[in-house]
Protein backbone atom coordinates (compact mmCIF):
# COMPACT_ATOMS: atom_id res chain seq x y z
CA UNK A 1 0.00 0.00 0.00
CA UNK A 2 2.85 2.36 0.86
CA UNK A 3 4.42 1.73 -2.55
CA UNK A 4 1.21 2.58 -4.41
CA UNK A 5 0.51 5.71 -2.35
CA UNK A 6 4.07 7.02 -2.71
CA UNK A 7 4.04 6.41 -6.48
CA UNK A 8 0.67 8.16 -6.68
CA UNK A 9 2.08 11.14 -4.77
CA UNK A 10 5.08 11.27 -7.11
CA UNK A 11 2.70 11.32 -10.09
CA UNK A 12 0.69 14.18 -8.56
CA UNK A 13 3.84 16.19 -7.87
CA UNK A 14 4.86 15.70 -11.51
CA UNK A 15 1.57 17.26 -12.63
CA UNK A 16 1.89 20.20 -10.22
CA UNK A 17 5.52 20.83 -11.23
CA UNK A 18 4.57 20.74 -14.90
CA UNK A 19 1.65 23.16 -14.49
CA UNK A 20 3.56 25.52 -12.21
CA UNK A 21 6.52 25.62 -14.61
CA UNK A 22 4.10 26.55 -17.42
CA UNK A 23 3.13 29.61 -15.41
CA UNK A 24 6.76 30.36 -14.63
CA UNK A 25 7.62 30.10 -18.31
CA UNK A 26 4.89 32.56 -19.34
CA UNK A 27 5.93 35.07 -16.66
CA UNK A 28 9.65 34.76 -17.36
CA UNK A 29 9.08 35.08 -21.11
CA UNK A 30 7.34 38.39 -20.52
CA UNK A 31 9.87 39.71 -17.99
CA UNK A 32 12.76 38.69 -20.27
CA UNK A 33 11.19 39.93 -23.50
CA UNK A 34 13.88 42.62 -23.93
CA UNK A 35 16.80 40.26 -23.36
CA UNK A 36 18.84 38.93 -26.24
CA UNK A 37 18.13 35.33 -27.14
CA UNK A 38 21.48 33.97 -25.93
CA UNK A 39 21.15 35.68 -22.55
CA UNK A 40 17.55 34.61 -22.11
CA UNK A 41 18.27 30.97 -22.91
CA UNK A 42 21.25 30.77 -20.57
CA UNK A 43 19.51 32.47 -17.66
CA UNK A 44 15.71 32.65 -17.59
CA UNK A 45 14.94 29.49 -19.60
CA UNK A 46 17.57 27.39 -17.81
CA UNK A 47 16.54 28.58 -14.36
CA UNK A 48 12.84 28.21 -15.10
CA UNK A 49 13.04 24.62 -16.27
CA UNK A 50 15.59 23.64 -13.59
CA UNK A 51 13.87 25.11 -10.54
CA UNK A 52 12.45 21.68 -9.58
CA UNK A 53 15.97 20.22 -9.35
CA UNK A 54 17.08 23.16 -7.19
CA UNK A 55 14.13 22.89 -4.80
CA UNK A 56 14.35 19.09 -4.64
CA UNK A 57 18.05 19.21 -3.75
CA UNK A 58 17.35 21.87 -1.11
CA UNK A 59 14.65 19.75 0.49
CA UNK A 60 16.71 16.56 0.31
CA UNK A 61 19.44 18.32 2.30
CA UNK A 62 17.33 20.33 4.73
CA UNK A 63 14.70 17.63 5.36
CA UNK A 64 17.01 14.64 5.78
CA UNK A 65 19.92 16.75 7.12
CA UNK A 66 22.59 14.09 6.66
CA UNK A 67 24.65 12.28 4.06
CA UNK A 68 21.49 10.69 2.68
CA UNK A 69 20.18 14.17 1.95
CA UNK A 70 23.25 15.04 -0.07
CA UNK A 71 23.25 11.70 -1.89
CA UNK A 72 19.57 12.23 -2.73
CA UNK A 73 20.36 15.71 -4.03
CA UNK A 74 23.25 14.63 -6.21
CA UNK A 75 21.20 11.63 -7.33
CA UNK A 76 18.43 13.95 -8.49
CA UNK A 77 20.70 16.40 -10.32
CA UNK A 78 22.85 13.69 -11.92
CA UNK A 79 19.87 11.52 -12.83
CA UNK A 80 18.12 14.56 -14.27
CA UNK A 81 21.23 15.36 -16.31
CA UNK A 82 21.18 11.85 -17.79
CA UNK A 83 17.45 12.16 -18.48
CA UNK A 84 17.97 15.54 -20.17
CA UNK A 85 20.85 14.29 -22.31
CA UNK A 86 19.07 11.14 -23.47
CA UNK A 87 15.30 11.34 -23.21
CA UNK A 88 14.66 14.99 -24.08
CA UNK A 89 16.52 14.92 -27.44
CA UNK A 90 14.89 11.54 -28.15
CA UNK A 91 11.43 13.01 -27.47
CA UNK A 92 12.25 15.91 -29.79
CA UNK A 93 13.43 13.55 -32.53
CA UNK A 94 10.45 11.20 -32.23
CA UNK A 95 7.89 14.01 -32.03
CA UNK A 96 9.15 15.94 -35.03
CA UNK A 97 10.09 13.05 -37.30
CA UNK A 98 7.23 10.83 -36.10
CA UNK A 99 4.66 13.47 -37.04
CA UNK A 100 6.21 13.80 -40.48
CA UNK A 101 7.20 17.45 -39.98
CA UNK A 102 10.72 16.63 -41.16
CA UNK A 103 12.61 13.40 -41.88
CA UNK A 104 15.81 14.57 -40.16
CA UNK A 105 16.91 17.32 -37.76
CA UNK A 106 19.74 19.77 -38.33
CA UNK A 107 21.26 21.12 -35.12
CA UNK A 108 23.97 23.76 -35.10
CA UNK A 109 27.34 22.16 -34.40
CA UNK A 110 28.37 25.43 -32.76
CA UNK A 111 25.60 25.05 -30.19
CA UNK A 112 26.51 21.41 -29.55
CA UNK A 113 30.19 22.24 -29.11
CA UNK A 114 29.54 25.27 -26.92
CA UNK A 115 27.10 23.69 -24.47
CA UNK A 116 28.39 20.13 -24.76
CA UNK A 117 32.00 20.99 -23.97
CA UNK A 118 30.90 23.36 -21.19
CA UNK A 119 28.84 20.55 -19.64
CA UNK A 120 31.70 18.04 -19.83
CA UNK A 121 34.04 20.55 -18.15
CA UNK A 122 31.49 21.10 -15.36
CA UNK A 123 31.18 17.36 -14.79
CA UNK A 124 34.96 16.95 -14.67
CA UNK A 125 35.16 19.72 -12.07
CA UNK A 126 32.43 17.99 -10.04
CA UNK A 127 34.36 14.71 -10.10
CA UNK A 128 37.62 16.36 -9.09
CA UNK A 129 35.97 18.57 -6.47
CA UNK A 130 34.13 15.92 -4.45
CA UNK A 131 36.86 13.44 -3.63
CA UNK A 132 37.12 13.46 0.17
CA UNK A 133 34.71 12.27 2.84
CA UNK A 134 33.82 15.83 3.91
CA UNK A 135 32.02 18.51 1.92
CA UNK A 136 32.42 22.18 2.84
CA UNK A 137 30.80 25.48 1.84
CA UNK A 138 33.61 26.27 -0.57
CA UNK A 139 32.77 23.17 -2.64
CA UNK A 140 29.34 24.64 -3.31
CA UNK A 141 30.88 28.06 -3.94
CA UNK A 142 33.23 26.69 -6.60
CA UNK A 143 30.30 25.06 -8.41
CA UNK A 144 28.29 28.31 -8.34
CA UNK A 145 31.27 30.32 -9.60
CA UNK A 146 31.60 27.83 -12.44
CA UNK A 147 28.05 28.68 -13.51
CA UNK A 148 28.92 32.39 -13.34
CA UNK A 149 31.85 31.72 -15.68
CA UNK A 150 29.50 29.94 -18.09
CA UNK A 151 27.00 32.80 -18.03
CA UNK A 152 29.80 35.33 -18.52
CA UNK A 153 31.03 33.38 -21.52
CA UNK A 154 27.51 33.35 -22.97
CA UNK A 155 27.22 37.11 -22.52
CA UNK A 156 30.55 37.91 -24.10
CA UNK A 157 30.49 35.39 -26.95
CA UNK A 158 26.96 35.82 -28.29
CA UNK A 159 26.35 38.34 -30.98
CA UNK A 160 23.79 41.09 -31.20
CA UNK A 161 20.19 40.04 -30.78
CA UNK A 162 16.80 41.49 -31.49
CA UNK A 163 14.73 43.13 -28.80
CA UNK A 164 10.99 42.47 -28.63
CA UNK A 165 9.23 45.56 -27.32
CA UNK A 166 5.76 44.43 -28.44
CA UNK A 167 5.51 41.17 -26.53
CA UNK A 168 1.92 40.23 -25.71
CA UNK A 169 0.55 37.21 -23.92
CA UNK A 170 -2.64 36.31 -22.16
CA UNK A 171 -4.03 33.27 -20.43
CA UNK A 172 -6.71 31.02 -21.88
CA UNK A 173 -9.38 32.77 -19.82
CA UNK A 174 -12.15 31.26 -17.73
CA UNK A 175 -13.11 30.99 -14.08
CA UNK A 176 -10.07 31.70 -11.92
CA UNK A 177 -11.03 29.33 -9.10
CA UNK A 178 -11.70 26.47 -11.51
CA UNK A 179 -8.40 27.20 -13.26
CA UNK A 180 -6.57 27.20 -9.92
CA UNK A 181 -8.03 23.82 -8.99
CA UNK A 182 -6.88 22.47 -12.36
CA UNK A 183 -3.37 23.81 -11.76
CA UNK A 184 -3.70 26.43 -14.50
CA UNK A 185 -1.91 29.11 -12.49
CA UNK A 186 -1.59 31.48 -15.47
CA UNK A 187 -5.37 31.72 -15.87
CA UNK A 188 -5.86 31.84 -12.09
CA UNK A 189 -3.61 34.91 -11.88
CA UNK A 190 -4.37 36.65 -15.18
CA UNK A 191 -7.98 35.72 -15.81
CA UNK A 192 -8.98 37.13 -19.20
CA UNK A 193 -6.57 40.06 -19.06
CA UNK A 194 -3.30 40.62 -20.89
CA UNK A 195 -0.15 40.09 -18.88
CA UNK A 196 1.58 43.11 -17.34
CA UNK A 197 4.83 43.51 -15.43
CA UNK A 198 3.05 43.43 -12.07
CA UNK A 199 0.97 40.38 -12.97
CA UNK A 200 4.03 38.66 -14.42
CA UNK A 201 5.86 39.02 -11.09
CA UNK A 202 2.81 37.74 -9.22
CA UNK A 203 2.51 34.75 -11.56
CA UNK A 204 6.24 34.11 -11.15
CA UNK A 205 5.98 34.09 -7.33
CA UNK A 206 2.86 31.89 -7.33
CA UNK A 207 4.53 29.42 -9.70
CA UNK A 208 7.72 29.26 -7.61
CA UNK A 209 5.64 28.73 -4.46
CA UNK A 210 3.80 25.72 -5.89
CA UNK A 211 6.98 24.30 -7.45
CA UNK A 212 8.52 24.41 -3.98
CA UNK A 213 5.53 22.68 -2.35
CA UNK A 214 5.47 19.98 -5.04
CA UNK A 215 9.21 19.36 -4.66
CA UNK A 216 8.86 19.04 -0.89
CA UNK A 217 6.24 16.32 -1.29
CA UNK A 218 8.32 14.72 -4.03
CA UNK A 219 11.16 14.30 -1.51
CA UNK A 220 8.74 12.87 1.07
CA UNK A 221 7.27 10.46 -1.51
CA UNK A 222 10.72 9.27 -2.63
CA UNK A 223 11.72 8.68 0.99
CA UNK A 224 8.53 6.69 1.64
CA UNK A 225 8.98 4.68 -1.56
CA UNK A 226 12.60 3.86 -0.67
CA UNK A 227 11.62 2.69 2.81
CA UNK A 228 8.75 0.60 1.43
CA UNK A 229 10.90 -1.35 -1.01
CA UNK A 230 14.09 -1.30 1.08
CA UNK A 231 16.10 0.77 -1.40
CA UNK A 232 18.38 3.67 -0.35
CA UNK A 233 17.03 7.15 -1.13
CA UNK A 234 20.04 7.75 -3.37
CA UNK A 235 18.92 5.16 -5.94
CA UNK A 236 15.27 6.21 -5.76
CA UNK A 237 16.21 9.83 -6.45
CA UNK A 238 18.39 8.90 -9.45
CA UNK A 239 15.41 7.34 -11.24
CA UNK A 240 12.14 8.76 -9.88
CA UNK A 241 12.96 12.22 -8.52
CA UNK A 242 15.17 13.04 -11.52
CA UNK A 243 12.48 12.05 -14.02
CA UNK A 244 9.81 14.02 -12.14
CA UNK A 245 11.92 17.19 -12.01
CA UNK A 246 12.81 16.90 -15.71
CA UNK A 247 9.20 17.25 -16.87
CA UNK A 248 9.51 21.05 -17.50
CA UNK A 249 12.72 20.63 -19.52
CA UNK A 250 11.03 18.00 -21.68
CA UNK A 251 7.95 20.12 -22.34
CA UNK A 252 9.94 23.27 -23.16
CA UNK A 253 12.17 21.38 -25.59
CA UNK A 254 9.15 19.70 -27.18
CA UNK A 255 7.47 23.09 -27.70
CA UNK A 256 10.66 24.50 -29.25
CA UNK A 257 10.91 21.52 -31.59
CA UNK A 258 7.29 21.91 -32.71
CA UNK A 259 8.13 25.51 -33.64
CA UNK A 260 11.17 24.36 -35.60
CA UNK A 261 13.63 25.74 -33.03
CA UNK A 262 15.79 22.61 -32.92
CA UNK A 263 18.88 24.42 -31.66
CA UNK A 264 16.91 25.78 -28.70
CA UNK A 265 15.38 22.37 -28.02
CA UNK A 266 18.76 20.65 -27.68
CA UNK A 267 20.48 23.66 -26.09
CA UNK A 268 17.81 23.79 -23.37
CA UNK A 269 18.59 20.21 -22.35
CA UNK A 270 22.35 20.79 -22.24
CA UNK A 271 22.09 24.25 -20.66
CA UNK A 272 19.74 22.95 -17.97
CA UNK A 273 22.28 20.25 -17.13
CA UNK A 274 24.93 22.90 -16.55
CA UNK A 275 22.57 24.76 -14.20
CA UNK A 276 21.67 21.51 -12.40
CA UNK A 277 25.26 20.49 -11.76
CA UNK A 278 26.66 23.92 -10.93
CA UNK A 279 23.84 25.80 -9.21
CA UNK A 280 21.03 23.35 -8.34
CA UNK A 281 23.66 21.26 -6.52
CA UNK A 282 26.16 24.00 -5.61
CA UNK A 283 23.77 26.46 -3.93
CA UNK A 284 22.06 23.95 -1.55
CA UNK A 285 25.47 22.48 -0.69
CA UNK A 286 26.88 25.97 -0.01
CA UNK A 287 23.89 27.05 2.09
CA UNK A 288 23.57 23.83 4.11
CA UNK A 289 27.25 23.55 5.04
CA UNK A 290 27.38 27.27 5.87
CA UNK A 291 24.53 26.81 8.36
CA UNK A 292 25.18 23.31 9.74
CA UNK A 293 28.86 22.67 9.04
CA UNK A 294 30.54 20.09 6.79
CA UNK A 295 28.73 17.03 5.45
CA UNK A 296 30.51 13.81 6.31
CA UNK A 297 29.88 10.96 3.90
CA UNK A 298 30.33 7.28 4.69
CA UNK A 299 32.65 5.25 2.45
CA UNK A 300 29.62 3.54 0.88
CA UNK A 301 27.92 6.86 0.06
CA UNK A 302 31.16 8.30 -1.28
CA UNK A 303 31.63 5.26 -3.52
CA UNK A 304 28.07 5.43 -4.86
CA UNK A 305 28.30 9.17 -5.52
CA UNK A 306 31.71 8.73 -7.17
CA UNK A 307 30.41 5.99 -9.47
CA UNK A 308 27.39 8.06 -10.50
CA UNK A 309 29.53 11.10 -11.37
CA UNK A 310 31.79 8.99 -13.58
CA UNK A 311 28.80 7.28 -15.21
CA UNK A 312 27.25 10.69 -15.86
CA UNK A 313 30.45 11.88 -17.54
CA UNK A 314 30.65 8.78 -19.75
CA UNK A 315 27.00 9.07 -20.81
CA UNK A 316 27.40 12.80 -21.53
CA UNK A 317 30.43 12.16 -23.73
CA UNK A 318 28.56 9.42 -25.64
CA UNK A 319 25.55 11.72 -26.14
CA UNK A 320 27.86 14.56 -27.19
CA UNK A 321 29.32 12.51 -30.03
CA UNK A 322 25.86 11.22 -31.04
CA UNK A 323 24.85 14.86 -31.59
CA UNK A 324 28.16 16.03 -33.05
CA UNK A 325 29.36 13.33 -35.46
CA UNK A 326 26.34 12.80 -37.77
CA UNK A 327 25.58 15.54 -40.29
CA UNK A 328 21.90 15.30 -39.36
CA UNK A 329 20.03 13.64 -36.49
CA UNK A 330 17.65 10.86 -37.57
CA UNK A 331 15.08 8.66 -35.90
CA UNK A 332 17.65 5.92 -35.33
CA UNK A 333 19.59 8.30 -33.08
CA UNK A 334 16.45 8.75 -30.98
CA UNK A 335 16.10 4.99 -30.55
CA UNK A 336 19.77 4.77 -29.57
CA UNK A 337 19.37 7.48 -26.90
CA UNK A 338 16.27 5.82 -25.44
CA UNK A 339 18.05 2.45 -25.39
CA UNK A 340 21.00 3.93 -23.51
CA UNK A 341 18.71 5.51 -20.92
CA UNK A 342 16.86 2.23 -20.38
CA UNK A 343 20.18 0.47 -19.77
CA UNK A 344 21.13 3.23 -17.31
CA UNK A 345 17.87 2.81 -15.37
CA UNK A 346 18.21 -0.99 -15.30
CA UNK A 347 21.75 -0.70 -13.94
CA UNK A 348 20.70 1.79 -11.23
CA UNK A 349 17.79 -0.41 -10.12
CA UNK A 350 19.94 -3.57 -10.00
CA UNK A 351 22.65 -1.64 -8.16
CA UNK A 352 20.10 -0.37 -5.64
CA UNK A 353 18.89 -3.94 -5.07
CA UNK A 354 22.47 -5.08 -4.38
CA UNK A 355 22.38 -7.41 -7.35
CA UNK A 356 25.24 -9.91 -7.58
CA UNK A 357 25.06 -10.22 -11.35
CA UNK A 358 28.56 -10.27 -12.80
CA UNK A 359 27.80 -7.52 -15.32
CA UNK A 360 26.55 -5.20 -12.55
CA UNK A 361 29.54 -5.81 -10.29
CA UNK A 362 31.87 -5.48 -13.28
CA UNK A 363 30.45 -2.09 -14.27
CA UNK A 364 30.48 -0.97 -10.63
CA UNK A 365 34.12 -1.98 -10.17
CA UNK A 366 35.08 -0.25 -13.40
CA UNK A 367 33.37 3.00 -12.39
CA UNK A 368 35.03 2.83 -8.95
CA UNK A 369 38.45 2.42 -10.57
CA UNK A 370 37.92 5.48 -12.77
CA UNK A 371 36.64 7.47 -9.78
CA UNK A 372 39.70 6.50 -7.72
CA UNK A 373 41.94 7.52 -10.63
CA UNK A 374 40.41 11.00 -10.66
CA UNK A 375 40.85 11.27 -6.88
CA UNK A 376 44.59 10.67 -7.26
CA UNK A 377 44.90 13.70 -9.54
CA UNK A 378 44.37 16.08 -6.60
Amino acid sequence: MAVVSSLGLIFITCIVIWRACDGFEMASDYLGRNLKEGIKGATINAIGSSLPELFTTLFFLFVLKDKDGFSGGIGTTAGSAVFNAMIIPAVVIMAVIGKGIVDRIDVSKKVIKRDGISLIICELVLILLITGTELHWYHGLVLMLLYVVYITYMLTSQGSGTVDNEYEAEADGGNRMVAFCKGDFATAVLGNSTITTGKAWLLLLVSVFFIGIACYWLVEACEQFGEAIGMPIYFVSVVLASAATSVPDTIISWKDAMKGNYDDAVANALGSNIFDICFALGFPLFLFTLLYGPITMSPETLENVGQLRVLLLIITIIAFFIYLVPKTIKKSHGYLLIGLYILFVIYIILKGMDSNLSIVTGISDGLSSISQFFSTLL
